[in-house]
């Protein structure tokens, strides 16, 4: 039995137009998501098959395509949820006087975030994350879909720079799908998240 699930969106894959057009809106997420949910259920095949076998051979390979199919799900799940129709604005309430503590104000931190994202070469991810031992927001550049980031750090807010994830919209003008990102922004899913990531020091609310 699968141990990893696509999980289902909640709006339509036309919702998030025109930001995000509904024709990305399912291949990102019924090809490309998918394909990290079917990939980790795989590997963890194939490594029970290698402890039966007591061979081990593979072990360094298989373990690596864990991570990398992994992080492609969790980060998708959470990317979904960080996104919502009708949404964007900026934070209130405690996270807006988190990111005005660490980062100066909102607009340094959209600046932040977004010199974060543009700056990725190659595929990967910009992330908000709570640092569990700083106990404080942090920005992160993750590489691929697993590496970069601290180990002690909770996602927040994700935002996918893989070209799968806009070229079709955007062709390789990435600045102009990193400023609609800031249209659909659900800022209550990112605030849920700081809180759960403050009061449990875990990514209890993660999909």
């Amino acid at each position: 039995m699968p141990v990893y699930v696509l999980p289902e969106l909640d709006y339509d894959y036309s919702a998030l137009a025109p930001h995000i057009s509904a024709t990305i809106m399912e291949l990102h997420h019924s090809k490309h998501h998918a394909a990290y949910v079917a990939g980790a259920n795989t590997t963890l095949d194939k490594l029970a098959e290698a402890r039966d076998a007591g061979d081990f051979a593979n072990v360094n390979r298989l373990e690596k395509d864990l991570a990398f199919h992994l992080g492609g799900h969790t980060n998708h799940s959470i990317f979904w949820k960080n996104l919502a129709p009708q949404a964007g604005g900026r934070p209130e309430g405690e996270l807006a006087a988190a990111i005005d503590e660490y980062f100066g104000n909102f607009d340094k931190f959209q600046a932040h975030f977004t010199a974060t994202a543009m700056g990725i070469q190659g595929s990967g991810w910009a992330f908000l994350a709570y640092d569990v031992v700083g106990k404080r927001l942090i920005i992160e550049q993750l590489f691929d879909q697993q590496s970069n980031i601290a180990a002690a750090s909770i996602p927040l807010l994700t935002l996918d720079m893989w070209e799968h994830a806009f070229y079709l919209d955007y062709k390789n003008v990435k600045a102009d799908y990193v400023t609609a990102f800031w249209n659909i922004v659900n800022w209550a899913d990112v605030s849920a998240r700081f809180d759960a990531a403050r009061t449990h020091g875990s990514a209890s609310l993660l999909f």
